[in-house]
C-alpha cells in the first residue's frame, strides 16, 4: 500500500512539475486538506470533516468518503442551496457555504464545500463530502482549477473497516 502511494505521489508531482500546477491531498487520518505547489510544498492547510462512516465509499448513501485520485469537475456557486440532513430540522439554508467544488469520483454529489455547522470540522460528520469552514473554503476556492488533482487518503480506521467488511478478522 505504501509503495503504491509513493508511486502515485511521484507521478502526480512529476506531472504537476511539468504543468507548474498545484494539487490537493485530503487525509482522513489527520482530518486535513493540504494544497501543494508544483514542487510538493504545502501552501495551504485546513481542517476538514469527512464521511461519518469509516471505510472507502462503495455505494450512494453509505455516508463514507471515497478514497483515491480524483479531479475537480466543477466549481459551483452553492450560496442558495439547501439540504435536509434528516435530523428533523428540515431544509437548512446555506448548508454548503458559498461554493461546492464537485469532484469526479464516480459517485454523484461528492465534493468539497463549506458548512452551516462549523463545530463539525475535525469530526466524522458528513454524508461523504469533504467539509471546510466557510472562511477556509473562500481562501481555497481562489486557487482551484478545473481538472486539478485531488487525492483522498484513508485513515487506519478506514482500512480496518474495509478489511472487516471483506469478512476478515484482524
Amino acid at each position: 500500500m505504501k509503495r503504491i502511494f509513493v508511486f502515485i505521489m511521484t507521478v502526480i508531482i512529476a506531472c504537476n512539475v511539468l504543468a507548474q500546477d498545484s494539487f490537493i491531498i485530503i487525509s482522513k487520518q489527520d482530518m486535513k486538506l493540504r494544497r501543494y505547489d508544483f514542487a510538493g510544498n504545502v501552501v495551504e492547510e485546513y481542517p476538514v470533516a469527512c464521511g461519518r462512516n469509516y471505510g472507502n465509499k462503495k455505494k450512494r448513501g453509505d455516508n463514507k468518503t471515497p478514497e483515491g485520485v480524483f479531479t475537480v469537475q466543477q466549481i459551483q456557486n452553492a450560496s442558495a442551496w439547501t439540504h435536509d440532513f434528516g435530523d428533523g430540522k428540515g431544509q437548512i439554508k446555506n448548508a454548503y457555504g458559498q461554493y461546492f467544488i464537485r469532484l469526479k469520483t464516480g459517485f454523484q454529489g461528492i465534493g468539497i464545500h463549506g458548512t452551516h455547522a462549523p463545530e463539525s470540522i475535525g469530526t466524522r460528520a458528513t454524508e461523504g463530502c469533504i467539509r471546510l469552514r466557510n472562511e477556509d473554503l473562500l481562501k481555497l476556492v481562489k486557487n482551484i482549477k478545473l481538472s486539478m488533482v485531488v487525492i483522498i487518503t484513508a485513515s487506519s480506521e478506514d482500512v480496518l473497516a474495509d478489511y472487516k467488511t471483506k469478512g476478515n478478522n484482524p
